[in-house]
């Protein structure tokens, strides 16, 4: 079995009845930690066991929340996010001797493959390991990850990656990048321009995906703590209006690239990507291109 190489992390809160994350890499045969806070380990612990899940807990220590960038001036009045969380796991797999290490959010569905511009669900894990032996191939990329299913529509043309954009939600970092996680929202969005800005590439690929649950549509996590609270509730939506608040503190961090927007029927933001587009990915020196495709083990069946 193609396993990937270094240490994947889920980091979870208030969500031990779903285990999304874990259930479809456990499917995929993937060992993986899931780091939650100390009053939700026990209840975490239990989960896994009942459901038999290929997870070990890992208990947040406190200091990282005492000690996290929050980007502004509410403090600990409201809800750091998950930046804490993914900082602890970024340290863990640098104390285990690892490299890289993934990081993912816990409500990612499926993943699956884009072959002849036909997306087909994969419970291999080779696609893991594709995406690192294709990272580290590369002396300036800092961090990958999949595009999201709803971005790739079947049956349209799509290049295998994007290179120099944001990574959402499943992120493979190189661990011996001068940066950490910031900010209490939109985390991904600011370490993405953060690296970009600093002279290092990333890869987005559209080769392979994830399917995620769409943001505010299942409690727990966030949503009760950020959108829900702090938004107006709406219809069929934990919170219509509660997304407004990250959007502003990007465009405050990144006011250079990053603006205000109505998208997806709310508040949002937009990233001009453009100044970091022709950057090329630079070849680590003693790579040698494989001449012959590699499958990873991955076979398409009808099913």
């Amino acid at each position: 079995m193609h396993l990937p190489k270094h240490p994947v992390y889920v980091v979870s809160k208030g969500r031990s009845q779903y285990m999304m994350t874990s259930q479809v890499l456990t499917t995929m045969g993937v060992h993986h930690f899931v780091v939650v806070e100390p009053q939700e380990v026990d209840v975490y612990v239990d989960a896994i066991a009942a459901r038999s899940l290929k997870a070990s807990v890992l208990e947040l220590d406190l200091t990282y929340k005492d000690t996290y960038e929050l980007c502004d001036e509410h403090g600990q009045t409201k809800s750091t996010g998950p930046g804490p969380a993914r900082n602890f796991a970024w340290e863990h797999s640098i104390g285990a001797g690892a490299s890289w290490h993934w990081v993912m959010d816990d409500n990612i569905k499926n993943f699956y493959r884009l072959h002849k511009n036909r997306r087909t669900k994969c419970v291999n894990p080779g696609i893991f390991l594709a995406m690192e032996d294709y990272a580290e191939r590369y002396a300036n990329v800092a961090m990958v990850g999949p595009n999201y299913l709803s971005f790739v529509p079947d049956r349209v043309r799509h290049p295998p990656f994007f290179k120099n954009t944001r990574i959402y939600s499943c992120n493979l970092i190189r661990n011996n990048v001068p940066f950490r996680w910031r900010c209490r929202y939109n985390e991904d969005t600011i370490m993405s321009i953060d690296m970009l800005k600093a002279g290092w590439c990333t890869i987005e690929f559209n080769a392979f995906l994830q399917h995620k649950q769409q943001t505010q549509k299942m409690s727990g996590g966030n949503t009760a703590e950020f959108y829900h609270r702090e938004g107006v509730v709406g219809k069929g939506s934990y919170a219509a209006g509660g997304t407004t608040a990250k959007s502003v503190m990007l465009v405050k961090v990144h006011p250079d690239v990053a603006r205000l927007a109505w998208r997806f029927g709310r508040v949002h933001h937009y990233v001009d990507y453009r100044p970091f587009r022709g950057r090329r990915l630079i070849l680590r020196k003693g790579i040698v291109l494989p001449t012959e495709p590699n499958e990873y083990g991955m076979q398409l069946r009808s099913v």
